[in-house]
């Protein structure tokens, strides 16, 4: 061996990241460096005297290797550079890029010579990149799609106040024993469908939290069990796994609830006519910016403890391409569509700050794991009845909205809780109302409107009365909105659309504090 021969060997042997093979024109191995041993798994003793092809090329390749060998040898030429997918020696594939070279000593054997790159990490890199850059524009389509579902479900409620409102004032006038009864109840029912359709909408739009408690799953997976157990196939066994002791999370139960409904059923619908089994486990869990890389989505959410929501089959699973539509608002893999259906999940998750994590494959199931964040206070769940003892108020009230509609009705209603109204159609007219009327008890006050909003208007009311009681009311979510306000002395918040009763109570809440 020449010095200079001794020399490239040495400095291929020391090479970290250059797994380095040589080998005679048959294909054993006369050369095997340090990085070929950590890359491929063989040691120098293994791998030595050993045919190249039965070690590291996959069989499927074979054939492939052998005649561009073969090309290699004939024309003296290497074979062009590239990336390769080859075998470890536990079976397991690995990506490099490959270079080839034909060494030709004088007077001595030709040998063949490759150089191996990992390409693992970088591999790993590219297919993170493109996630992130699919998670990146199917965010900005929740957006832009959001902002138009916030706004229509906004309308939307307004109206609904109208109607449910006028629909309960006809029902407290009316004889009970009247005909029309039935048809003023099933307008109220209809009316509020059409309600759950809205809370829908705000819900895709990642504003759908409307009451938030603390809460225990295991207490709200142990109070929907039985109506579970109705909702799926028969064909389907559900097995309930909670973790206890469970920390609370603030969340909106009736939320939850839906979002539990609805993968249950779909993971009925999965298993189809086939038996099968539903699990829906819960636990908490530490979850790491790595964890948190490959969860729908991570835009909004850090590290720290996570209470989790786990629902597993054993249906159908999903594919790929099917999982990177899932989330699409109305995609579905019915014959029929169902509406907003996982796009309203992925927004009330979002709403809640919370993740969701999806594991699938076709014929082996699907598991979804919704993530929330742990709430430091104990978990407590709050069932205040609503009042229906004839209570009635006095004094003047203030309704400031921008939707004639919501004032008409909303009059009748704090009319018929015994308070004299005054209204005003925006918030610089309310701030006008107001100072003619500074002695009004409280202000129903709504937060979108033009000229003046409600967070402005709010601000120039306590100027002019420190002490002044305000409702705040709004379509979009407590928590949002409320957050605005705190430590400011917002009275109270109200949800559109509201029925009598739920307006009742929010007033008699500002009259007992």
């Amino acid at each position: 061996m020449t010095e200079s021969e001794s020399r490239f060997r040495t400095l291929l042997e020391d090479i970290p990241s250059v797994a380095a093979q040589g080998y005679a024109l048959d294909g054993t191995v006369l050369f095997w460096n340090r990085a070929s041993e950590l890359l491929y798994g063989y040691s120098a003793e293994e791998a030595m005297g050993a045919n190249l092809l039965d070690l590291i090329i996959p069989e499927e390749m074979k054939e492939g290797v052998k005649g561009a060998m073969q090309q290699m040898i004939e024309s003296g030429e290497p074979i062009p550079a590239g990336e390769l997918l080859l075998k470890r020696k536990d079976g397991s594939r690995v990506p490099v890029f490959s270079s080839h070279a034909l060494l030709d000593p004088a007077g001595r054997q030709k040998e063949l010579f490759c150089l191996d790159i990992d390409l693992t990490e970088r591999k790993y890199a590219e297919e993170q990149r493109i996630k992130l850059e699919q998670q990146l524009l199917h965010v900005q389509k929740l957006e832009s799609l959001g902002v138009l579902a916030g706004g229509i479900a906004h309308d939307f409620n307004n109206i609904l106040i109208a109607i449910m409102g006028n629909a309960d004032l006809a029902l407290k006038k009316i004889n009970k024993e009247s005909p029309v009864v039935e048809n003023l109840q099933r307008i109220e029912q209809a009316s509020t469908r059409a309600a759950d359709l809205a809370r829908q909408m705000l819900a895709y739009s990642g504003k759908g939290k409307f009451v938030v408690d603390n809460i225990d799953l295991n207490i709200l997976l142990e109070e929907m069990l039985h109506m579970l157990e109705v909702s799926i196939s028969k064909k389907a066994v559900l097995r309930i796994n909670p973790h206890s002791p469970l920390p609370a999370v603030e969340a909106d139960a009736t939320q939850m609830r839906q979002i539990i409904m609805n993968l249950v059923i779909n993971a009925s619908e999965a298993i189809g006519d086939k038996s099968g089994t539903i699990a829906i486990t819960t636990g908490c869990m530490d979850c790491d910016r790595s964890y948190l890389k490959g969860v729908w989505l991570d835009e909004n959410i850090s590290e720290g403890l996570y209470v989790y929501l786990e629902i597993a089959d054993t249906g159908c699973g999903m594919d790929k391409e099917t999982q990177g539509k899932l989330f699409d608002p109305f995609f579905t893999t019915k014959f029929t569509g169902r509406g907003l259906g996982m796009a309203a999940v992925l927004g009330i998750v979002r709403g809640h700050k919370g993740a969701i994590k999806v594991y699938s494959e076709p014929r082996r199931g699907t598991t979804f794991k919704i993530l929330l964040s742990a709430s430091s206070r104990p978990a407590e769940i709050f069932n205040i009845a609503s009042n229906s003892d004839g209570w009635k108020g006095e004094g003047k009230v203030l309704l400031v909205d921008d939707e004639e509609t919501v004032r008409g009705i909303g009059a009748e209603m704090l009319k018929e809780l015994g308070f004299t109204v005054i209204t005003a159609d925006d918030g610089r007219e309310g701030v006008e109302q107001f100072k003619l009327n500074p002695d009004v008890s409280f202000i129903n006050l709504d937060l979108t409107m033009p000229h003046m909003d409600g967070e402005q208007c709010f601000r120039e009311l306590r100027h002019i009365r420190p002490d002044v009681r305000v409702i705040m009311s709004s379509g979009y979510n407590e928590q949002e909105v409320t957050q605005k306000f705190v430590g400011k002395g917002l009275a109270g918040f109200i949800q559109k659309p509201y029925k009598l009763s739920i307006l009742e109570e929010a007033i008699r809440k500002i009259f007992s504090s």
